[in-house]
């Protein structure tokens, strides 16, 4: 699922999508991840391959930074997302049976606390990969 807004068919423009490159660069890392390591593994080891992956492919990035909550002003806890890519999108590493409206929701959730825009949700537990981008 892509949540970002639909080319404008009437005159033939491509769609504009937020950090189209970045996304991309991330996915296609991402499947390289996959290939090199299998499928169905925990969840840390893909974070931390493609923190590796990251490292070596010169993108700039963040793991287990952490993000203050809060609640009418008072700070109730924090959320530590597993990635930040090129300093601008979250990536959610799962090992899950499919990607459904709960994570989708969280990451929503994400992008409000962290104000980013981006979010892809990849989940590495079959042999095919599987991701969404998810725009607020």
């Amino acid at each position: 699922m892509d949540t970002d807004e639909r080319p404008d068919l009437r005159r033939g423009g491509e769609s504009k999508l937020v950090l189209k490159d970045e996304t991309q660069r991330i996915i296609g890392l991402s499947f390289e991840v996959l290939n090199e390591l299998g499928h169905g593994l925990h969840e840390k080891i893909y974070e931390n391959a493609l923190t590796v992956a990251f490292k070596l492919s010169g993108i700039a990035f963040d793991q287990q930074r952490r993000f203050p909550v809060t609640f009418r002003g008072v700070v109730v806890g924090e959320f530590v997302p597993d990635l930040i890519g090129f300093g601008s999108v979250i990536v959610d590493a799962k090992v899950i049976d499919r990607i459904t409206d709960h994570e989708r929701g969280q990451m929503l959730n994400y992008l409000r606390i962290t104000k980013l825009r981006v979010g892809l949700i990849v989940n590495f537990k079959h042999a095919r990969l599987e991701w969404e981008r998810v725009v607020l």
